[in-house]
Parts: C-alpha cells; sequence; structure tokens
C-alpha cells in the first residue's frame, strides 16, 4: 500500500499563525510566529519555511483559525471550524478530557467534551484574549512574556473588569497612577482574563472535570494559568497543559486534512474539482495571485485628503491658531507653572508675566505621574533664571490629587475647567471644546461664556488615543507613521463607531483581505471621531456645535482625527498649535489668575526635589462595611496622600474618623430598608426563608419582610454586596452582557445556600403599585420582573434535595390578587386566605412607612441646604443603585465635594412632569426619574445626575427623556454609567466638572412655577387628511410577510411604500439619531426611515412614516418617541409618525384598525408564514438551482394580485380565493424537483422579531446555514401575535390584569386565527410528511411551560422558548438564537433557558448569535460555522465514510 502523503494543518489566527506537518502520526515540522497584521505575507514565509524543508512533496492540507476562511478559499484548500480541529485532537491524545479551555489572539472558546459534546465562543466582544493580554502588558511598558514575570511575584489582587478589555484599562490606569505595583496588577490582569472567561463563556454551564488547556497565551503563560487554578479551585479535578498545547489547533487541521483524503480515497473522490494533493509552491502561487486579485471586502470611506489642494489648505488654515511662545532662559519676574497629570502622558506649561509660554513638556508618564512630575519640576527649577520666580502653580488631570500633594502643588483644578480656560484664551467666544486624550473625552459646550454642559466618556476609553496607540504598536509601527500612512490611505477602512474592542474584529477582518495599514490607520480615525461625535457629544448635526469649536488634547495632534473629524461634522476647527497641552495651560492660567502679587509658590525646590521621597502602601478601611481598599503614598516630609477611599473618613488622621454630617439619602436608604428584625427560631413557626439581597428587594423587602415575618417565617436576608459574591456566583450567570445588578443575584443565591438556607423566596414581580396615575403603565424592565427565573434554571444547587426555591409570578398594584397568589405559592405551608389578607395589609402599610421614611429624610435633606446654603445632588438611579458594590461609592464622593445627596424617591413625592412625555412612561422606576428632573428644573440648589448600569437597555429610552426635561430648563444633564469598573476617576470629573461648572453659570433667579418651554412636546399625527395624501413609509422587517401587507393597506385607501432593504447608511443615520446604546433593531428601522428624508428620497410635507409598537414592558413600545425624537433632530419634526400597535396606544384619526385590515392581514401571516416553510424546506434540495426562489417569486405575485384586486389576479386571467392559493402553493412547492439525496442537518432560526426575519439584520442568516450544506427552519411570524392573546387568560388568572370579557374576546380572536389556519394545514398534511404542519398555540404554551412562565411576555416572551422546544422535539435541535447586542428579554427567554433545555435535551445544539452595528460578521459566520460543523457531526450516517464527508460538508469549503 503506498504511504499516505504528508498533512499540513495550518492554524491562521488573529495575532499568530501556526503549522504543523503531519508524517503520520508523527510531527516531522512545527512552527508558531506572529503575524504582525500581515496575515499574507507571514504566511507566505511560514510555507516558504516548510517548502525548504520538504522541497516540492505532496501535501493535504487542512487550514483552520479565525482568519483561515479567507486564506483556504484562496489557496482552494479545505477549511475546517478551528473548534472542531482543537477537539479532533483532544478526544484522540486525552480521552479522558472533559472541559478545553483555549485562548487565542481575540478568540476564547470552552468546549465541553461530555456528555455530549458542546462549544462556546466569545460574541462580540475580545475582552479578556490574548489581544486583551497585549494591550495589558503595553500598559504596564512590557511584553505578554514580562507581564507574567512580573505577575510570578505578586501579593495583592484588585478587582479589575472581567468583561471587556477597554473597562479593564479604565481600571488599570489609575491604579497605575496611584502607585499601584505593576506585579499586583499583572497578576490581576490574568485573573480579570480567567474571570472573563468563567462568567462570560461558560454561561452557566459548571467547569468541572479534568481541563485541558490550549492556545498560545495558556501555554507560554503560567501564571496566567495559576489564575485559572485559582478561579476554579476545588471545581476541576485537574488541570493538563499539552507540550504542544499552541499548536493543538493546527495539529487538528493536518488529522482532518489526513482523514478526509483517507476518507475521499475510499469513495472514489479523485475526481472532485479540488486536488487531493498540493505542494508548497502551489500554495505560495495562489496566495499570492489571490492576492494580487483580491479587492477589499470591508466597505470603504472617503479619503482623508482627495487632492493635493484638501492637504495645502488643511496644513495653512492649522498652522495658524498660535500662542505666543518665549524661552525659559529669558523668563524673568513671576512665572505660573501648569501640570497635566494624564492617564498616561504628563504635560507642563510654564507662563510668564505676559502670558507667553517660556517652556513645555509633553512626554509619557511612564505609568509614574509622581517621578514623571518630580523631573520636570526639578528641570524647571533648574533653568529658571535667577530674576524670575515661580510665583504660583497648579495641577490638572487624573493624576491631580496624588502629585498636588507630593510635590506641594499650590492648588489643584477639575481638568474640564482647566481646558475650557485654555480654550477661551486661544479661541475667544468658543463654543465648543472637545478634547481626546489618552483614555479620556471630553465635550464641553459653552453658552453665553460658561459652561453650560459637560460629557465625559462613561466608565469606557473606547475611542481614545490609547487604542491608537496600542493598535499602532500591534502593527508594529509608531503613531505618527501610523498616522502619516492615513493621510495617504486612498480607501479608508469603514471600522464601525461602537465600542473600539467590538472594532477589533473588523481591524483584524481588512488586514486579512488584505487592507494597507494607512487604510487601517484611516478607518480607526474615523471611528474615533464617530465614538467622540455618537456616543459622547451625541452629535445630531453640526449646528450643535456653534461656530467657534477648538479641539485639543493628544489625539488631535493626529493630523488624521483631526481631518476625519472636519468631514465628519462639515464644520473648520480650531486646533491649537498646542493642542497637546492645553490642559496644562488652562493650569497655568488657574494659577495666574488665583496669584496675589507678593505670592511665592509652595511648590518643591530644588533641595527637596533631590530628597524626595515616596513610598507606598496599601490596607484596607474598616470604619464601614465598603472596606474599601487603601492605597497610602507617604513623602519624605511626613504628608501623605490615600486613594481609594469612597468618603472622607479613610483619609482622615484622626483617631477616630468622624463621618460626615452632610445628609446621604443613599446611605439613609441602604440603612433602612433593611433596617428589621426577624423572628427568633422559637417564634418562627414556619421556619426560616431566605431572600437575596438583589434588585427590587431594595424596594420592595420592607413589603415582603413584613408579609414573610407575619405569615410565621424567620427572614434571613442574604449579605451585602462584594466583587467576591459576584465570583461566587458567576459561572452559572448565562448572559456575558447582562446588567451587573442581574449578575450579583447569582452569588446572592449562592451565599443563601452556603447558610443552608433551603426555603428561598424571589418572586417575580411583573407590576409595582402605580405610583402617578398619569403614567401609562407600572411595569419592572424585562430583568427584574423574569430574572428570578434565570436563577432557577441556571443556579444547580437550587435542584439539590431539600432546596425549595419560590418564584412566582406576582402584580403589587393588585393587593387582592396579591394574598391569592401566596395562598397558591405557600400551599405547603397551610396559608390560609384571610391570613394572607392580614400579611398584605400589615405588608403595605410597611411598604408606604418606609416610603414616607425616605421622603421624610428627602426633607431634611432639602432643609440641610437651605439652612447651610449648600448644593445638591439628585441621584436618579434604581432602587439597587444603592448598594455599594453597585454604585462603587459615588454618593460618598458627592458628600466630599461638599454636595447633598437625595435619591430620586425622596423628591418625587408628587406629580410635576407635563404630560404626555415623548416616550411611554411605563416603567415603574423611571417614571421617578421624570418626576425627579421635573422637580430639580425648578429648583437652583439641586442638579439631577442619573446612574445608568452597562447594559441597562431601558436607559438607552429613559436617559433621553430625562435629558430634555432638564434641558427645556436649561439645566445640566449628567449620567454615570457604572459596572463591574470600581474606579471612579471619570466619575469623579464628571462630578466635580459639574459642581465647577453649576458654580459659574449665570443662571436666572427667576423661579416659574410652569414656564411656557415646559409645556409638554406636541407632535404631528397621522390625521385623516394625511391619509389621503401622505406616502406612508414603512421599514422592512420580515421580507416574504411585509410584502404582502403592502397591497391589503393600498387597497383599503392608504399608500404605503415598503423601504425593500436596509443598508449600511440607514445603520449609520440610526447611530446618528437614535441613542447608541439602544438595540440594533431600533437603530437600523428608525436609521431607515429618517434617512429616507435625509437623503431626500421623501417629501417631508407629504409623507408620514408608521412603525410598530408593541404594549410590552421591552423597549420596542418606545420605537416611536426615539423615531420621533430622531426625526426632530434631523429637521422633519413636521412628519407624522402613525404607532402602529393592536391596543391602540396612540391617537391617529387617519388609521383605524377594520374587519377588513383584520381579514386580510391575518391571510397575509397565514400565507406568508405558509410560503416561508415551503420555500425553506425544498430550496436546499433543488434539481434545477435557483427554480425554488422563481416558484416563490410567482407566488409573491400571485399573492399580491389576490390583495391588490380584491380576490382577482392579472396573470392568471381570474378569480382565485384563500383556500386556492394555499392548496396550490402546497401543491407547487411538492412537486418542484429535487435532488435525491438525504436530509441535511436541519437548522433553527429563532430570536428577536426583527433579527429573525431580516436578511439585512442578521446578515443573511439563512443563506449562510443553506450555503453550509444545512435546511434552515424558520418558525412562522403569526404565533408572535397569538402569544399575547394566548396569555391574557393567565395575566388575570395570576397577576389580577384584565377582565373576564376581555379575555373571552382574546379567545374568541384565537379561535378565529385558527380557522384561518385550518386550509393551510390542511394543505401541508397532504404533502404526506415531507412539509411540517405547525403545532397550534396551545401546544406551543403547553411546551413552553415545561422551562418557564407564561407570564414571561417582554419581546419574543415564551414563544421563543416554546419554538426552540418546538423544533427540538421535531427534528431540528441544531438552533441559532438571534438577538441584539444586550436584547433584554433575550437574556431571560434566550440565553438564560438555554442550559435547562440542555439538561431537558442532552442533544440540543443551540448557539446565540448576538447581532449589533459593531459586531464583527466575520465572528458571526464562525460562531454559526461552528454550530453547522457540530451538527453535521451529530448526523454522521451509517457508512462511516459518508459520516465523515457529511461531517465536515459544511466546515471544509
Amino acid at each position: 500500500m503506498a504511504t499516505p502523503p504528508l498533512s499540513l494543518g495550518l492554524d491562521i489566527g488573529s495575532t499568530t499563525v501556526k503549522a504543523v506537518v503531519l508524517a503520520g502520526d508523527d510531527i516531522v515540522f512545527s512552527d508558531y510566529r506572529r503575524h504582525h497584521a500581515d496575515v499574507r505575507g507571514e504566511l507566505r514565509e511560514l510555507i516558504e519555511d516548510v517548502r525548504r524543508h520538504f522541497t516540492d512533496e505532496p501535501m493535504t492540507v487542512g487550514v483552520t483559525g479565525s482568519g483561515g476562511l479567507h486564506v483556504s478559499e484562496l489557496m482552494g484548500v479545505d477549511f475546517y471550524q478551528e473548534v472542531i480541529a482543537a477537539t479532533e485532537v483532544i478526544e484522540r491524545i486525552h480521552p479522558e478530557a472533559d472541559v478545553v479551555i483555549e485562548l487565542g489572539g481575540e478568540d476564547a472558546k470552552i468546549t465541553y467534551l461530555k456528555p455530549v459534546p458542546e462549544q462556546r465562543m466569545n460574541g462580540t466582544c475580545a475582552g479578556g484574549t490574548g489581544a486583551f493580554i497585549d494591550q495589558m502588558a503595553t500598559l504596564l511598558h512590557t511584553d505578554a512574556s514580562g507581564l507574567n514575570d512580573l505577575a510570578a511575584d505578586y501579593t495583592h489582587l484588585y478587582p479589575i473588569a472581567s468583561r471587556c478589555g477597554v473597562f479593564a484599562k479604565s481600571d488599570v490606569q489609575p491604579l497605575l497612577n496611584q502607585g499601584a505595583d505593576h506585579t499586583d496588577l499583572a497578576a490581576s490582569v490574568f485573573q480579570a482574563v480567567a474571570t472573563q472567561t468563567i462568567a462570560g463563556l461558560a454561561c452557566g454551564h459548571p467547569i468541572r472535570g479534568n481541563v485541558v488547556f490550549l492556545g498560545g497565551p495558556l501555554h507560554f503563560l503560567p501564571e496566567l494559568r495559576k489564575a485559572y487554578e485559582r478561579a476554579l479551585s476545588g471545581q476541576v479535578t485537574s488541570f493538563t497543559t499539552p507540550r504542544n498545547a499552541q499548536l493543538y489547533v493546527a495539529l487538528g487541521a493536518a488529522m482532518l486534512a489526513a482523514a478526509r483524503y483517507r476518507s475521499r480515497l475510499r469513495v472514489g473522490m479523485d475526481a472532485e474539482s479540488r486536488p487531493l494533493t498540493v505542494t508548497c509552491p502551489q500554495l505560495g502561487e495562489a496566495l499570492s495571485s489571490g492576492a494580487r486579485e483580491a479587492t477589499t471586502l470591508s466597505s470603504v470611506m472617503r479619503p482623508l485628503f482627495a487632492s493635493d489642494a484638501e492637504r495645502i489648505e488643511f496644513e495653512a488654515r492649522h498652522a495658524e491658531a498660535s500662542v505666543p511662545q518665549g524661552d525659559l532662559t529669558s523668563a524673568s519676574g513671576p512665572c505660573f507653572v501648569g501640570i497635566d497629570a494624564g492617564s498616561t502622558t504628563i504635560k507642563a506649561v510654564v507662563l510668564n508675566e505676559a502670558d507667553e509660554i517660556v517652556f513645555s513638556h509633553y512626554a509619557s508618564n511612564q505609568g509614574d505621574p509622581v517621578s514623571a512630575a518630580v523631573d520636570i519640576v526639578r528641570n524647571i527649577r533648574q533653568n529658571l533664571p535667577s530674576d524670575a520666580f515661580v510665583a504660583r502653580a497648579c495641577v490638572t488631570g487624573y493624576g491631580e490629587g496624588l502629585v498636588q500633594a507630593a510635590l506641594r502643588v499650590d492648588s489643584g483644578e477639575i481638568e474640564t475647567m482647566a481646558h475650557y480656560r485654555a480654550a477661551e484664551r486661544v479661541a475667544p467666544g468658543v463654543t465648543s471644546v472637545i478634547d481626546i486624550g489618552g483614555q479620556d473625552m471630553k465635550y464641553l459646550r459653552i453658552r453665553n461664556g460658561a459652561v453650560d454642559s459637560i460629557a465625559v466618556n462613561e466608565a469606557c476609553s473606547s475611542g481614545c488615543g490609547s487604542f491608537l496607540q496600542t493598535f499602532a504598536q500591534t502593527m508594529n509601527t509608531d503613531v505618527a507613521s501610523f498616522a502619516r500612512a492615513a493621510l495617504r490611505s486612498e480607501n479608508p477602512v469603514d471600522l464601525g463607531s461602537r465600542c473600539t474592542v467590538f472594532m477589533n474584529s473588523s481591524v483584524k477582518q481588512a488586514q486579512k483581505e488584505g487592507a494597507h495599514v494607512g487604510d487601517i490607520s484611516a478607518g480607526l480615525s474615523y471611528s474615533v471621531v464617530r465614538n467622540a461625535l455618537y456616543k459622547v457629544i451625541k452629535l445630531r448635526d453640526a449646528g450643535q456645535l456653534g461656530d467657534r469649536v477648538v479641539v485639543q488634547g493628544g489625539t488631535f495632534l493626529n493630523d488624521a482625527v483631526l481631518r476625519a473629524f472636519e468631514l465628519l461634522t462639515g464644520v473648520d476647527v480650531v486646533r491649537p498649535d498646542i493642542a497637546g497641552h492645553m490642559g496644562a495651560y488652562g493650569a497655568a492660567l488657574t494659577a495666574k489668575r488665583a496669584w496675589l502679587p507678593g505670592q511665592r509658590s509652595t511648590l518643591m525646590d530644588l533641595h527637596e526635589l533631590d530628597h524626595f521621597e515616596l513610598t507606598t502602601e496599601r490596607t484596607i478601611c474598616k470604619l464601614c462595611a465598603n472596606h474599601c481598599g487603601l492605597t497610602i503614598s507617604n513623602f519624605g516630609d511626613g504628608s501623605r496622600h490615600v486613594s481609594g477611599n469612597r468618603c472622607e473618613r479613610g483619609a482622615s488622621d484622626e483617631a477616630v474618623p468622624r463621618k460626615s454630617t452632610v445628609p446621604n439619602l443613599y446611605d439613609y436608604k441602604y440603612r433602612r430598608v433593611f433596617a428589621y428584625r426577624r423572628l427568633t427560631d422559637a417564634a418562627a413557626r414556619r421556619g426560616t426563608i431566605g431572600i437575596p439581597r438583589v434588585l427590587n428587594m431594595y424596594e420592595n423587602y420592607p413589603l415582603w419582610f413584613t408579609i414573610l415575618t407575619h405569615l410565621g417565617f424567620k427572614v434571613v436576608l442574604s449579605g451585602r454586596s462584594s466583587h467576591e459574591v459576584f465570583e461566587s456566583g458567576m459561572e452559572s450567570i448565562p448572559s456575558e452582557n447582562v446588567c451587573y445588578p442581574a449578575k450579583l443575584a447569582h452569588g446572592h443565591l449562592e451565599q443563601l445556600l452556603d447558610k443552608g438556607i433551603r426555603t428561598i423566596f424571589y418572586p417575580c414581580v411583573t407590576n409595582e403599585v402605580q405610583a402617578f396615575e398619569a403614567a401609562d403603565n407600572n411595569f419592572n424592565c424585562p430583568i427584574v420582573a423574569f430574572y428570578p427565573q434565570v436563577l432557577a434554571k441556571n443556579v444547580d444547587a437550587l435542584r439539590a434535595a431539600g432546596v425549595r426555591y419560590l418564584d412566582p409570578f406576582v402584580n403589587l398594584a393588585n393587593p387582592d390578587k396579591l394574598a391569592e397568589r401566596l395562598v397558591e405559592t405557600f400551599e405547603d405551608f397551610d396559608v390560609s386566605l384571610d391570613e394572607a389578607r392580614e400579611a398584605v395589609v400589615l405588608g403595605y402599610a410597611e411598604d408606604l412607612r418606609f416610603k414616607e421614611d425616605v421622603r421624610a429624610e428627602g426633607r431634611r435633606a432639602l432643609d440641610y441646604l437651605v439652612e447651610h446654603g449648600a448644593k445638591g445632588i439628585v441621584l436618579a438611579g434604581r432602587p439597587y443603585h444603592v448598594d455599594p458594590e453597585i454604585h462603587h461609592g459615588i454618593p460618598e464622593m458627592i458628600s466630599q465635594l461638599g454636595m447633598v445627596v437625595l435619591s430620586e424617591d425622596a423628591v418625587a413625592d408628587v406629580p410635576r412632569v407635563e404630560r404626555p412625555l415623548r416616550v411611554r412612561d411605563q416603567w415603574s422606576y423611571h417614571t421617578r426619574l421624570y418626576e425627579a428632573a421635573a422637580f430639580v428644573r425648578d429648583e437652583p440648589t439641586l442638579q439631577l445626575v442619573q446612574l445608568n448600569s452597562f447594559g441597562c437597555g431601558i436607559d438607552a429610552v429613559t436617559s433621553d427623556q430625562v435629558q430634555e426635561i432638564l434641558e427645556a430648563a436649561d439645566d445640566v444633564y449628567t449620567v454615570l454609567k457604572i459596572d463591574e469598573v470600581s474606579n471612579l476617576g471619570a466619575a469623579t470629573i464628571r462630578l466635580r466638572s459639574l459642581k465647577a461648572a453649576t458654580a459659574e453659570r449665570r443662571r436666572s433667579e427667576e423661579v416659574s412655577t410652569l414656564p411656557a418651554e415646559h409645556a409638554p412636546a406636541s407632535f404631528p399625527v397621522f390625521t385623516k387628511q394625511a391619509r389621503k395624501n401622505h406616502t406612508l413609509y414603512a421599514p422592512q422587517m420580515a421580507p416574504i410577510h411585509f410584502r404582502l401587507f403592502m397591497p391589503i393597506f393600498n387597497r383599503l385607501g392608504y399608500n404605503v411604500q415598503l423601504l425593500e432593504h436596509a443598508s449600511a447608511d440607514d445603520t449609520e443615520c440610526g447611530l446618528k439619531y437614535v441613542n447608541n446604546d439602544v438595540c440594533y433593531p431600533a437603530i437600523m428601522v428608525i436609521g431607515q426611515l429618517i434617512n429616507k428624508f435625509v437623503t431626500g428620497g421623501a417629501d417631508p410635507l407629504n409623507s408620514s412614516v408608521v412603525i410598530s409598537q408593541t404594549g410590552g414592558m421591552c423597549r420596542a413600545t418606545n420605537y416611536a418617541g426615539m423615531l420621533r425624537k430622531g426625526l426632530r433632530d434631523a429637521g422633519f419634526d413636521q412628519v407624522p409618525v402613525l404607532a402602529m400597535s393592536a391596543q391602540g396606544l396612540e391617537e391617529a384619526p387617519g388609521f383605524k384598525v377594520t374587519p377588513a385590515l383584520i381579514h386580510r392581514g391575518v391571510q397575509a401571516l397565514v400565507i406568508g408564514d405558509l410560503l416561508q416553510n415551503v420555500l425553506l424546506r425544498v430550496r436546499p434540495y433543488e434539481l434545477v438551482p435557483g427554480s425554488a426562489t422563481a416558484l416563490y417569486a410567482r407566488w409573491d405575485k400571485l399573492v399580491q394580485e389576490f390583495f391588490s384586486y380584491g380576490g382577482y389576479s392579472p396573470t392568471l386571467e381570474r378569480r382565485i380565493g384563500y383556500s386556492w392559493i394555499l392548496d396550490s402553493i402546497v401543491a407547487d412547492f411538492d412537486a418542484l424537483p429535487l435532488t435525491a439525496e438525504p436530509r441535511r442537518p436541519r437548522v433553527g432560526l429563532v430570536g428577536e422579531i426583527l433579527v429573525k426575519f431580516s436578511p439585512d439584520a442578521n446578515n443573511h442568516a439563512v443563506s449562510v446555514i443553506e450555503n453550509e450544506g444545512c435546511e434552515a427552519v424558520l418558525p412562522g411570524l403569526l404565533d408572535f401575535f397569538l402569544m399575547s392573546m394566548y396569555s391574557s387568560g393567565w395575566r388575570l388568572d395570576k397577576l389580577g390584569i384584565g377582565t373576564a370579557g376581555g379575555v373571552r374576546g382574546q379567545k374568541a380572536m384565537i379561535w378565529l386565527v385558527e380557522q384561518y389556519l385550518r386550509p393551510a394545514n390542511k394543505a401541508l398534511a397532504r404533502s404526506r410528511g415531507k412539509f411540517t404542519v405547525p403545532a397550534d398555540i396551545h401546544s406551543m404554551a403547553r411546551r413552553a411551560e415545561t422551562v418557564i412562565s407564561l407570564g414571561t411576555t417582554a419581546g419574543e416572551g415564551w414563544l421563543l422558548v416554546a419554538e426552540m422546544i418546538e423544533l427540538i422535539e421535531t427534528g431540528t435541535p441544531n438552533i441559532v438564537c438571534a438577538q441584539p447586542f444586550a436584547c433584554l428579554p433575550n437574556h431571560v427567554v434566550g440565553k438564560g433557558v438555554f442550559r435547562e433545555l440542555r439538561r431537558l435535551y442532552p442533544g440540543a445544539n443551540v448557539v446565540s448569535i448576538d447581532y449589533d452595528p459593531g459586531a464583527s460578521e466575520v465572528n458571526q459566520l464562525n460562531r454559526i460555522k461552528l454550530m453547522v460543523a457540530t451538527a453535521h457531526k451529530n448526523a454522521r450516517s451509517e457508512s462511516p465514510a459518508r459520516a465523515f464527508e457529511e461531517s465536515f460538508s459544511g466546515a471544509a469549503r
């Protein structure tokens, strides 16, 4: 028998390329090298090295890796999904392995091998991967290996944000500036990576048994492995790091290529178009020719300079903005020193009395701002002439407090004010100041000579200078060269405008497609600016910036960024020649402004500088339960500086530091809400019950404690939140991007169980007591309402014997129904209805008392303001924001600024806000936000700061509305975005800036109770006249169905035009006019509609727009409000918005839901579902390519004619009927000629309604599934409408919502719809099993109830769960769950139930794909390919050779 050829495996990752050559089972060659973004160039060299070893010997080749797909196509060889490749090796070499953890450059994966293979990959975020480690190493001025060496000597671990690399950077940089040891930071970075993998990827599947580490970072960094071992201590049997772990994926590709070769020989596939073997020269030539022909697939943007003339004009204009300069050696008299101790750099300026800059300095602080400042001051002192003296010094920036204390600088100034003063001096009358630094982005709006509002990047340094710097380094260049390359770029790559970690995948993809360094640099420059415009400034049009715009900060020294800014805004801006020194210049101006003649600075002299000493120690402050980690910097003169303290007591020199007397409602509420004494064991006649200290319990605990205590339970509360509590529950968190308050709930349940509590009560509260009658509803958000179910399905310990977890659905707005629900819930405890009613009465009385106590404390705080002439901040958030682990000490920081802290519920006592609001006011907690904003706008001594947890989709709606209420009264709006990030640098800047700005603003003293500008905004409605004259534009959401709706509306007298496709420009328009934290569907559909007007495609005077309005607790109910705001901001506020809802939520005289509309609409839904069903069933098997699509097009036309002409078809020249259409569609698709191949693996596509049905939103997921050799199955649209109808009876029975008559009406409607469905189902049944007859809504509900409550109705609600179960039970165990990034309902009904589905159906192969404007399409494709490869593997048939072909036909293309 002939010797098999060599087998070459190539693993092309995001940062490295690896090669393995096998001769049989022996590795005869291997290599691992970084490609520095030149994938093809490095790969060519690698292949040439292989050729030198093996000359022209033929090989069978397999390619894998995140960058391998495109390369495999260029070279004409097989591609294998990387997790499949890694699993192949593990199963052969380590059969005992249970779990594989693999880290790559930007990929992280966990593969669970037993009992059935299950794989997890990172989705939209590259945080916690090799690229992240490289970024952190750069921050510490080392490389990954140096980071490992540092970590080996750590003594202390800091909690660092584990979700996102940019957040982690926001944590690490301030710790660096505070003097934290690099050894501790290095180890903390590794620990964050481990935490990210466990919390972000495990997603509810615990890591147990024997763990194998794979991938370069885990192979080369033993301290990283130790971090995993610490995180998984006590849970894992063994850890194994194979000798060639970094090569395993390439080795797997080589093994699979060899096996495929053997398989193809056996089944005689020699004649296949692809050769069985190739030589290295052939590979090299294919790669080179492919590179010559390749075009960049990523979309491109306008070159920064289209001509030399543009470049010359640009350079000449920016040469004009200069500041007078002098020389330090010629200075005399008083001089003023300004130091800007930034996050990554340190800048200094010395001014003389004539305002000339006689000295300037700009350099990296090398992670040690104090030493850098000492060197600068020494330089100034040494070179200052004898007749000159330092009159006064001022420091600003991140390191302000530390540098001021260390060098005895006379004063400090908040950096925003320093930047404003500098800009005003350079450009008198400045209207806007935009500053982009290393990690900070600031926008100051100036009105009437004072700072009017301040925006700073929140909890995230995305799009700042340090990102450009890091990326330049990864591409083996420096920032200056990187910028020069951008200016020469002819095709800047469009990299999006969201989080820079999201961009990472886009950058890598562009590199793999052959984009030049300059194209990427120019694209990044555009992205940095778009981040500033859309995320920080939230710019709608350039007019907002005013006519005198100053840009500054080191990032704007980059001409590419400056040019991108001018191109995107259309504004010629002023960039001073000292753009990088403006903070220091402003500090020097501040010093001069505060100087009194004759004064000399206290700044250290040369002698003191020569003997300067600094030692750093760390300790835990134990003066309260916060246990702040303090960093104490001790200086040689005996002084010290304390950082890390949340309040002034931590920094006090007193033996027993006194607590501040300034009122702090957050501190008061935290103590008051839990200030209850539980029953003794003897008095607790019904035993002990646990309540987790989470989410709505910060509001409802007094109610529940009183009710349960009266019922005879000893109520045990879980302990205080901490990062350790989070970590104790993180492996059961099913969704990596759910909000931090929800993540903490997992740890709190574990804590209760660890205490031995065996009965836990945590109800699903859908509705709160309606505090304000005029509010539109009283919902809780989907997370607060439904998260107890997620815990039930994901916290394993709740399944232990003897544990009782009670999570009933309750409606607090209906006390009578609540008493009935308590009797049902505590049936095992024999609670009577009378007992329950009495307990409920007492509970509501205590709830009222608690809320009145908070309001009374609020009144006391307001009195304090008056008595002491103080200022106050209403810190407006949700009840759980009083948790110190969640707010991270922000209230104490406000107290340190001498300001009173109030909570929104302390001031929202009576209705003040004018209604109707632009938004649907439907969430109870947020109704209070609006009322608090209305209270603050009429109180000159108060400002409002809104707390926003990262991932809170509701706040994308509410924050804009709160801002509108405040700005209508000329108030400053401030929002602080918080999450795991515990560093408060950005928050400090915001709060100090707010205080300084309000002190300087010239406010009117006149207070009016209801000024004209407070009147509620009015919006045009869709009138009867508009129905006659207007074109009504509708967004595309479900192509098959929506095309059928158009003729129905048009026949009924509406002139509706469907916008068939959503383009990238539409999405960009959406990002511009919609809050960027809102979900992808809103951005897409609203962008589609607004862009129709922006591009001139619609006449705003004769057009209206239509959008759906669901009416539930999901954000979709507010799409209409967002659309109105977007149209107004774009200048089209005259365009009416028709908000179409079944409930008729809004007035629209020109639109009525008529019997004719319902009749034809239901017909369209049934026919659309049927067409979708039969088309997807036959298309993968069509004998004649394109025949299925052609048949669909024919029936689409016939059905549109049926609706357009009242049952007549011009094509057929006769009348046609509804039943005939259904029968004929099924018969025609049944008769379509198909190939004889066996049934392919079926892949279901479920999820959020738009992302599920719209190919533009899901990147053509159905086509991807079909192209991967599978059959797509897409559940219909009709059930989405039936779900809410079906749930009406459940809501009345369990929540007391609705009426008996209303429920009967809904049931009648379901019966009616079923009559429309009957002929369709009969037609499908006649196909004898070829086509699937969909389950009815009753069966779907029964399926859903096995996993989740029918009360779960937000978004797609329980229907999504039912669809997944039906798919699995009817032969489609492979499911793509498509959802918008951070979709709130999908945290519950999507990712939240995966674990339970896998438990009930071990063969379920489910993958969640997040869609977002910034998400990488390649990453999404890779994850779908992984799921499809697993589907093929699971569907192996009787023939081994055939099985192998099926197993990899989808992955090997």
